[in-house]
């Protein structure tokens, strides 16, 4: 079985859109897929109603200003204050379109990983409390180089 390992880096929702097509194709194809959510990319993973009390100021001040999950994500570029964003969202939904959030789902159902690097939590601030349900594990950068030397295609979005 053919496997691909997709780091999500970016908060930005076109990058997340293309991540999660990438990965629930390959998964369709019959691959294993592993996704890592790790710095910006944590946002992804956010659980919107999951509220942890942020004791130190600097992990407040991270934490309102990252997107708290999918739904929050703008686009990298023409976000023009929220129109650009606003309107490929509901283009997407025009076109009867899965948003990210239903993405994330679709990937789950076809059996992708997620993953969530250790370190940037630490760095951000962000605790295993506030993240989805659907995160398998938390890994190291170790953990991620071992599934990356196994894998046929790793990408990095």
């Amino acid at each position: 079985m053919p496997k691909l390992t997709l780091v999500a880096f970016s908060d930005d929702l076109d990058r997340a859109i293309a991540g999660f097509l990438i990965a629930s194709r390959a998964a369709v194809e019959g691959w294993e897929v592993v996704m890592f959510f790790t710095f910006w990319g944590l946002a992804i993973v956010r659980d919107p109603k999951k509220r942890v009390k942020k004791e130190e100021r600097n992990e407040r001040m991270v934490a309102s200003m990252l997107p708290r999950g999918a739904d929050e994500l703008t686009l990298s570029h023409m976000h023009m204050l929220g129109l650009g964003t606003s309107m490929v969202k509901k283009r997407m939904s025009a076109k009867k379109m899965l948003s990210v959030a239903e993405m994330m789902k679709e990937a789950k159902e076809f059996g992708v990983r997620f993953v969530a690097c250790a370190l940037p939590m630490e760095i951000l601030g962000i605790r295993r409390e506030e993240l989805i349900d659907e995160i398998d594990e938390i890994c190291s950068v170790g953990d991620y180089l071992r599934e990356a030397k196994g894998a046929d295609l790793n990408l990095f979005i």
